[in-house]
């Protein structure tokens, strides 16, 4: 055998390899030799079949076998030689001349081929116990519960309806009926019936709820509105539309009384433990905001202190991976770039660093976890599939079979376990300090980081 690197560039590359027809011949010999026993031919009693007979009946698909086992085997002692950890599949490059083909499957000639190969670079991994992470912690205050369980009470409101003679005002329910049209013709989905509209919840496109203040029980209205330029529906997005209205019943909200009575409608035996209940609740969700401020800070770390080559081609499938979502989502909301304030040529830019982010961070997380045993046992997956089927009352089994069938929907279970799995051992040896804030600051945006 005789292997030749033609290319090599960066993580890139490529090796010709020729292998003798005679260790092909001889290889494919060893595979007849062990089916002789094994196969049944009319006139031959088991066993007795000549390999001489059965190079023909059976030479060229046994052939085309032992090269496909060399090509594999070759190539795995190519890259075990060198160290090599691929990034992406080797891509083969075999004879496709009809004459070539049927020489290399008759033993004629020798088997020559090319594989290219994009490889994982070496990955020197930072002093973990040398990071210093900021901890953001917020308290529950009593106005945190208070203001909580005043939104519910809010959902829950009672309506009743008004005087004859009254008027809507903001907070007002008023079931319309309307029809609406655009350019004189109606438009599907622009009817309806009975349906409770609350003046100020904004709850309906700009100005329809605006327009029924001050309407009255049995009135009808012409309202003239214009539809978002990034409603969801882009046939309709941008387009001016007239709804012919009528109110046919008009409500006042009804004062809510916060107490254990209130506490009872939901299911709750008092008012104080509907407070805890929404204090553990809102506890649940502080710790939630406050792991992921700390993974997204830690995660800019692993950035900063892990800066190579990221394998191109894991780049390019992951930039087409957002690339595709980002303008399908555009495509559906009828927005440009320009809306964002931005260009084509700048947001590919933008999104391709966030692409080359996630495969560096994704590739340091694998190499930490496995050079520290980290892993994911089935267990765990099947615990976080039943938490999945949990939130889907009545679909359980659908959702349990769903996964169970569907290897990369597993993955996709296993891969976020086994970053926090991994984000928890490097927190376990940094140097993480808390730091008191308040609601507002905890749950404060700080833009799209790119985290893996």
């Amino acid at each position: 055998m005789q292997v030749t690197e033609t290319l090599s560039e960066g993580l890139k590359h490529e090796f010709q390899i020729s292998v003798p027809a005679s260790d092909l011949d001889a290889k494919a010999d060893a595979r007849l030799v062990d089916l002789k026993d094994k196969v049944r031919l009319n006139g031959f009693r088991p066993g007795k079949v000549p390999v001489s007979h059965l190079k023909k009946v059976y030479g060229r698909s046994v052939m085309a076998e032992t090269i496909d086992q060399t090509i594999r085997d070759t190539n795995t002692q190519i890259f075990s030689e060198r160290g090599f950890r691929l990034a992406t599949e080797p891509k083969i490059t075999m004879p496709t001349e009809k004459k070539e083909v049927d020489d290399l499957l008759t033993g004629k000639s020798d088997l020559t081929y090319t594989v290219a190969i994009e490889v994982v670079p070496a990955i020197q991994l930072a002093d973990f116990e040398s990071f210093s992470v900021e901890k953001p912690v917020a308290e529950v205050s009593d106005a945190d519960v208070d203001d909580a369980i005043r939104r519910i009470a809010e959902q829950n409101r009672s309506y009743a309806a008004k005087d004859e003679g009254g008027k809507a005002e903001s907070g007002d329910r008023v079931t319309v009926d309307f029809k609406g049209m655009i350019d004189g013709e109606p438009f599907e989905g622009g009817t309806g019936e009975k349906i409770p509209v609350v003046i100020g919840s904004n709850s309906f496109i700009p100005g329809f709820e605006d327009q029924l203040a001050g309407i009255a029980a049995g009135e009808t209205r012409t309202l003239k509105l214009s539809f978002p330029k990034n409603y969801a529906n882009a046939t309709l997005a941008g387009k001016s539309a007239e709804f012919e209205t009528t109110a046919t019943l008009l409500e006042a909200p009804q004062p809510v009384e916060i107490n254990d009575e209130f506490a009872k409608t939901l299911g709750l035996e008092s008012l104080d433990t509907l407070k805890q209940a929404m204090r553990d609740r809102l506890a649940a969700e502080f710790a939630s905001a406050t792991r992921q401020r700390v993974k997204r800070a830690l995660l800019d770390r692993l950035d900063e202190t892990h800066k190579f080559e990221a394998p191109p081609s894991l780049v390019d499938d992951e930039f087409k991976l957002m690339w595709n979502s980002i303008r399908a989502e555009m495509d559906s909301s009828g927005k440009t770039f320009a809306d964002e304030n931005t260009t084509d040529e700048a947001a590919r830019e933008e999104y391709r660093r966030i692409a080359d982010r996630r495969v560096r961070l994704g590739l340091v997380l694998a190499e930490i976890g496995e050079k520290n045993k980290i892993s994911v046992t089935d267990d765990e997956v099947s615990r976080a599939v039943i938490e999945r089927a949990r939130q889907a009352p009545g679909r359980e089994k659908e959702i349990w079979d769903y996964y169970r069938n569907n290897a990369n929907a597993l993955a996709q279970i296993r891969a976020p376990i086994y970053e926090d799995k991994v984000v928890d051992f490097i927190l376990e040896l940094a140097n993480v300090s808390e730091k008191k804030v308040s609601r507002e600051d905890l749950f404060a945006e700080e833009g799209e980081k790119g985290a893996a």
